[in-house]
């Protein structure tokens, strides 16, 4: 989300994501910190995912939107690529040999080579692109709102969509995605809060409340939030940083009984 819109929003935010980030009857997991890797700082992280033993990140700002590909451990590039620094780069997802990422207000998407992270072509879209995850053939994306658009990422033209509530309200900020054991993991923007849900009904089943992570990354300023989780299933390991963060953390929710 860029910087020029934040005073706009703080009063929107106040009236929408606080109310449903603390409902009560919603479970609240927190965390234990079982690694941590480094990250590097002047990425203003909107897109993580993790596979085959790779770091694909994709970062935002206009003349600095970028996708890198890396090992965990070190922060030098296995392959990088600039996106057009005209357009504010965001959310990221793999299809096949391919990578699919979004913009956020120019409503043009890109298509890269897995391997090469050429070029291979453009799309267009309706609304805002904020974030990705897949389930199979269908792309879950959100634009900010409390809804996910669901796409078919070999056309990427929505098929659906999936209203997102907690204790039946709606859930607002919706930003970076990841599908992770059957669920929809989802960054609250501005908040310190991951929402778990049910792509079966919409609904959080439990909050995972990462309260003292910013900080211990050394995130400073309004910008420097939560965003950015990552699922590497062989070792079933969860990732998670921050924009403009020090760090990607490892972590493990600790979640009420029967949460």
């Amino acid at each position: 989300m860029n910087s020029p819109v934040r005073a706009l929003l703080a009063a929107a935010l106040a009236l929408t994501a606080a109310p449903a980030v603390q409902a009560k009857d919603v479970p609240v997991c927190t965390y234990r910190i079982d690694n941590a890797f480094p990250h590097d700082t002047g990425a203003f992280t909107e897109g993580l995912l993790f596979d085959q033993g790779l770091l694909y990140e994709s970062t935002g700002q206009k003349g600095d939107s970028r996708i890198v590909v890396r090992k965990l451990e070190t922060l030098d590039p296995v392959r990088e690529t600039e996106v057009d620094p005209s357009v504010f780069g965001e959310g990221l997802v793999d299809w096949k040999d391919q990578l699919i990422s979004l913009t956020w207000r120019d409503r043009i998407g890109y298509r890269w080579d897995r391997k090469s992270l050429k070029l291979l072509g453009t799309f267009s879209y309706e609304g805002e692109g904020w974030a990705m995850t897949r389930s199979g053939n269908t792309i879950y994306q959100s634009d900010g709102s409390a809804s996910l658009r669901l796409r078919d990422p070999a056309t990427m033209r929505q098929t659906g969509s999936l209203a997102v509530t907690a204790d039946g309200r709606p859930v607002e900020n919706l930003n970076e995605l990841e599908w992770i054991d059957g669920e929809i993991w989802a960054n609250v923007w501005m908040t310190d809060r991951i929402a778990r849900i049910d792509p079966r009904t919409g609904k959080v089943s439990s909050w995972l409340d990462l309260t003292g992570l910013r900080e211990q990354a050394g995130g400073a300023g309004m910008d420097a939030v939560l965003n950015g989780i990552a699922w590497d299933p062989a070792a079933r390991r969860v990732l998670v940083t921050g924009k403009n963060w020090n760090q990607i953390f490892q972590i493990t929710p600790i979640c009420p009984k029967g949460a």
